[in-house]
C-alpha cells in the first residue's frame, strides 16, 4: 500500500460548517496539484455528501466526520454521519461500490446528491452498516498536450 497522509475533521452536522469543509478540501487539493476544475468538482461532491448528512442523518444535531486520504496519485474523501473516528482498513474492508441501479432510498432520501457525487468523482463507495459512510476518490491527473495538439487529462 502506498504511503499516505490522513487528515480527519469533526464538526456539528449543521449547514453552517459546509463552507469549512469546502475550504479544507480546496486547500488540500490545491496543495496536491489538482486542476481548478477538479477542485471545483471536489468541493461540490463534498458539499453534497455533507448536506445529505445535515438534512437526513440526525433529528437533533450530531456530528459529521470527514477524512482525507492524501496519496501521491489520488485523494480519498470519507464522509460519515455517525461521528466516530475512521479506521481506514475496516472501512475499506466493508465498503462497496455505489451502483446507479441501487435503490437510493436504502441509503437516504434524495438520490440526486449521490448521482451528482458519482458523476463528479472517479470512484464512489458506500457503507451503510452503521450510519452512512461515503468514500469518494478523485485521481490526480497531469494536464498535458495530447498528440493531436488537444489538451487532455491523462
Amino acid at each position: 500500500m502506498n504511503a499516505f497522509d490522513f487528515i480527519e475533521m469533526k464538526f456539528p452536522a449543521k449547514a453552517d460548517y459546509v463552507g469549512v469543509a469546502r475550504l479544507t478540501i480546496s486547500g488540500i487539493a490545491n496543495r496536491m496539484g489538482f486542476s481548478y476544475e477538479d477542485i471545483e468538482d471536489l468541493k461540490v461532491a463534498v458539499s453534497e455528501a455533507i448536506s445529505n448528512v445535515v438534512a437526513h442523518a440526525y433529528d437533533d444535531g450530531g456530528e459529521v466526520t470527514i477524512g482525507f486520504g492524501v496519496y501521491e496519485d489520488r485523494l480519498e474523501i470519507m464522509v460519515a454521519d455517525h461521528g466516530g473516528s475512521f479506521n481506514l482498513n475496516d472501512i475499506k474492508g466493508e465498503i462497496g461500490p455505489y451502483k446507479q441501479t441501487e435503490a437510493v432510498e436504502s441509503l437516504r432520501e434524495g438520490g440526486f446528491g449521490l448521482f451528482l457525487i458519482n458523476t463528479l468523482m472517479d470512484k464512489v463507495e458506500i457503507n451503510n452498516g452503521y450510519g452512512v459512510i461515503v468514500l469518494m476518490t478523485k485521481f490526480l491527473r497531469e494536464t498535458g498536450v495530447g498528440l493531436e495538439g488537444q489538451i487532455s487529462n491523462t
